[in-house]
């Protein structure tokens, strides 16, 4: 920590942050509150996953948690902040196994419990990594408490759900048409899938009536898949087919005989009205085969390659398979036409392959009856409330519209399915321990869906299902802060699965934010080469310029647009506040805090600013319980940048260079109000926060507990601020007039202040030194009536008139010699135009856009040029 004296004249964000953070873990100001009387208010932080570093959005997501709960701390609350990491099924399998592969080595080399071993040494170098990302961020989390999707803990918990919900009968194992990710080769969920637009095509196939010439015409965009087929289906009232309902067709390729059946599913008005029926290749088509009792004719390998159902084709990948049999319907007359067109493709999430609808047994959960008693609780006193409200509904619709989950993955990584088979008779056991006699038994070999963990976060994480005073304290959760890229995939299930364990809602709050975009609005990705580290951003701004932005930089729920220039703002900002701060401490002697008079002998200035900080107070603590940090932050800033600095300190320099005037009040407001902005700014900017307002104290402290401002209605006076407001807008309106004639400030002018009543007279009067020191007037003359030349240059405000003899403001002939330059200047400027428009050549060859440039120039250079000449023309008037 620097001294007063030692204070450089540059804020060097490196030197203030090092070795900050160790020592409020030190000082262990981030862990509970041991107040049995404070009210609890906890969060549990979004586990980021272990496959890498933490990007921005990462960084966004921690500080604005910091920021609620660094608040909340200083406003008396018991916080806790619960730290954690995702174990991240699919993804941080693939990493390793991507490691591994450079080696020469698959997971089937090592066997599963050498490959899992691998994975743990993954995460704990990453997790690593993960917690100094975390300290360079400034978060103030409880290590103490930190816990990982996939310790013993949490896997207990996760047992006892599972066991729980199939006993209940709302999980289980069924074959189905799942998401299937053929290079990962498992089993996705219907949000771990990323739709893309592809460039594909409509491939027009005849398939033969049986025992007749006729044919039907049938469109698909997966020709690899009718070797599946087991019927053709049309719809019932469709006159056009009535005849072959119930009649057969040849199987192009495959020469298999299948049905022609009656189905309500087929839209008459798209296509030809016939569509093929592949129940083991789409789910639409999988529940049209349960309605008929069609056969499930599964035509792949899990690996995405056919299958030995799909005959000749057998081996070859599904792309390829596809390319095959286009040509071999070509060539044996069945191809009618190949149409092209933009459709939208399923992708895996984590892989990125193209995902396959496929017929596979996996574990379900039943989400109906979970749905409906979530949906009727967010009817109730005991919902969830979203910031902003609207992701309310989104919620809903996807509870409404939901289905099925499936939860099992093809994995090695994760929580193991606490099922078991009888290896001679097909039993099924599930239950949180092996069954008796394991070795007649073998454990599901599939692991669960990363999200099912996830899932119990809030309550598993403080101790549930196990008698815990955490749990008993601090859940339900107050706060949840997150992206609405994963409303669906994580929050909605914590409350779904929250309600059914523990009977309430897992947090009060759910505040959604957008996502970090690069500055031309494009998501950030690797394949796109725009990410942005935080921690290259720290290094070069400091972490509290970076956390200023990312508070400030959108409303609720909005995206918000990568800036190094707004970067750049944020640290001009916080070396506004230090050069301020600096410049008290160094002119109000050894006086500290606990020092301090504020006493009655207050300059309107000094009424002022007191009054101004108790409505920032009231404005910035009501926006932060709404979650409007960016409206928050604006408050802060023009009370900090406009009011305290440009204002209040200018006015108080003359009072404080004045050796023989008792200035303690003035002094002592100084340091109170710096004080009380610092405990506002704190949980945005904490490190830059605390170093200086260690500077004000005579004892040994931490910002971080010390208490958050309130509101002193003493302090609140309506009529300094008017007094100070007009005092104000008199000084704007000389410096206005003086821009306008282009008088420098340093030239004294005389200058009459023409009052509209008695009273504001003896205010501006009585602070008569203000206007005098930021006005600088050869005389001032402060009348309701005041004599004054004839050529003045006057500002109207809405208590007084500003004039300003025009002959003290500037030398007429100089100045119409300056204007008449500027008229020279720009008549060439519209001539020079006007020859290029007249030009055919330019006008007709050049982009109609530069031509356009061109014609809008010439209108500013016009407009400026009959300003000109109209000023001119009133200044000789007055020669």
């Amino acid at each position: 920590m620097l001294n007063r004296e030692e204070m450089p004249t540059k804020y060097n964000p490196q030197s203030i942050e090092e070795g900050r953070y160790e020592q409020w873990i030190e000082a262990g100001v981030f862990k509970p509150s041991e107040n049995p009387e404070a009210e609890p208010y906890s969060i549990v932080i979004p586990p980021p996953n272990v496959t890498g570093k933490l990007h921005l959005g990462h960084a966004w997501d921690v500080t604005l948690q910091d920021m609620v709960i660094r608040q909340k701390r200083m406003q008396g609350f018991d916080t806790l902040w619960l730290p954690g990491m995702d174990h991240a099924g699919i993804a941080t399998q693939a990493k390793v196994e991507e490691k591994l592969a450079t080696q020469g080595i698959s997971r089937h080399d090592l066997g599963r419990e050498e490959f899992v071993q691998q994975i743990w040494d993954w995460k704990e170098e990453y997790a690593g990594t993960i917690r100094s990302q975390w300290s360079k961020m400034g978060i103030s989390v409880d290590y103490s408490r930190e816990r990982f999707t996939l310790d013993a803990g949490l896997n207990k918990a996760v047992n006892k759900v599972f066991v729980d919900l199939y006993n209940k009968g709302l999980i289980y194992r069924g074959e189905y048409i799942i998401n299937w990710d053929p290079k990962a080769q498992t089993a996705l969920s219907d949000i771990e899938v990323i739709h893309k637009d592809v460039k594909g095509a409509f491939y027009h196939i005849k398939y033969p009536i049986v025992g007749s010439d006729e044919f039907v015409e049938i469109a698909t965009t997966r020709p690899e898949t009718m070797l599946g087929d087991t019927a053709i289906a049309v719809h019932p009232e469709d006159e056009r087919y009535q005849h072959l309902i119930g009649q057969k067709v040849l199987l192009p390729l495959m020469n298999r005989e299948i049905p022609v059946v009656a189905d309500e599913y087929v839209e008459r008005e798209f296509g030809t009205g016939v569509v093929k029926i592949t129940p083991a290749h789409d789910p639409n088509d999988f529940e049209v085969g349960n309605r008929h009792d069609l056969p499930r004719l599964n035509v792949m390998n899990l690996d995405g390659s056919m299958n030995e159902n799909a005959g000749e084709y057998a081996k070859l990948d599904r792309f390829e398979a596809r390319k095959q049999v286009v040509v071999d319907l070509k060539t044996q007359g069945y191809l009618v036409k190949i149409e092209e067109l933009e459709h939208s493709v399923g992708h895996s999430e984590r892989s990125g392959a193209v995902v396959e609808p496929y017929l596979s047994t996996q574990w379900f959960v039943k989400m109906q009856p979970l749905a409906e008693k979530t949906i009727q609780n967010q009817k109730s006193d005991d919902a969830v409330e979203f910031y902003p409200p609207r992701f309310n509904q989104t919620f809903l619709t996807w509870m409404e519209n939901i289905h099925d989950w499936v939860i099992s993955r093809q994995l090695w990584w994760g929580h193991q399915i606490p099922a078991w088979y009888h290896k001679e008779t097909g039993e099924v056991y599930v239950g949180e321990t092996a069954p008796n006699n394991e070795t007649e038994w073998e454990r599901d070999k599939d692991v669960l869906d990363t999200w099912f963990s996830s899932a119990l976060w809030p309550f598993s994480t403080m101790g549930w299902p196990e008698e815990s005073t955490d749990y008993d304290r601090y859940f339900p959760t107050s706060t949840l802060v997150t992206g609405y890229d994963i409303l669906t995939f994580w929050v909605s299930r914590m409350i779904f699965q929250s309600l059914e364990f523990t009977g309430q809602r897992p947090f009060k709050n759910v505040l959604i934010h957008g996502l970090i975009r690069d500055a031309d609005g494009r998501k950030m990705s690797k394949s796109l080469g725009n990410g942005i580290d935080p921690m290259d951003v720290i290094d070069e701004f400091g972490v509290d310029a970076l956390r200023w932005f990312l508070a400030n930089g959108s409303t609720p729920g909005q995206d918000v647009r990568y800036s190094e220039e707004k970067l750049s703002s944020s640290w001009n900002f916080i070396n506004k506040i230090w050069n301020a701060s600096r410049y008290v401490l160094m002119n109000v002697g050894d006086l500290t805090i606990d020092q301090i008079e504020i006493g009655k002998d207050q300059t309107v200035a000094d009424k002022w600013i007191l009054s101004r900080l108790q409505t920032t107070i009231e404005a910035v603590t009501r926006l932060f319980d709404k979650f409007e940090f960016g409206e928050a932050g604006r408050i802060l800033y023009h009370f900090i940048w406009d009011d305290y600095c440009d204002w209040y300190i200018e006015m108080t320099k003359e009072s404080l260079q004045d050796d023989s005037s008792d200035n303690k009040t003035t002094k002592s407001i100084l340091i109170y109000v710096l004080d009380q902005f610092l405990r506002l700014l704190h949980p945005i900017m904490p490190f830059v926060t605390e170093e200086i307002w260690q500077q004000l104290l005579s004892e040994k402290s931490s910002i971080v507990v010390a208490d958050y401002p309130t509101v002193n209605a003493a302090y609140i006076n309506e009529e300094a601020v008017t007094a100070m407001n007009q005092l104000i807008e008199v000084i704007r309106g000389v410096r206005t007039i003086r821009n306008e004639m282009n008088t420098p400030l340093s030239k004294a002018v005389d200058i009459f202040i023409k009052v509209n009543s008695k009273q504001v007279a003896e205010l501006l009067e009585e602070n008569k030194a203000y206007i005098e020191r930021f006005c600088h007037p050869e005389s001032l003359v402060i009348s309701e009536n005041p004599e004054t030349p004839n050529e003045v240059v006057s500002q109207t405000l809405s208590f007084a008139q500003i004039l300003m003899p025009l002959e003290g403001l500037i030398k007429i002939e100089d100045e119409i010699k300056r204007l008449s330059q500027e008229q020279e200047k720009l008549n060439k400027e519209v001539e020079r135009i006007d020859k290029k428009l007249a030009n055919e050549g330019f006008v007709s060859k050049a982009p109609e856009k530069v031509v356009e440039e061109e014609r809008i120039k010439r209108a500013d250079y016009v407009n400026q040029l009959d300003a000109v000449t109209e000023r001119i023309n009133q200044l000789e008037t007055l020669l």
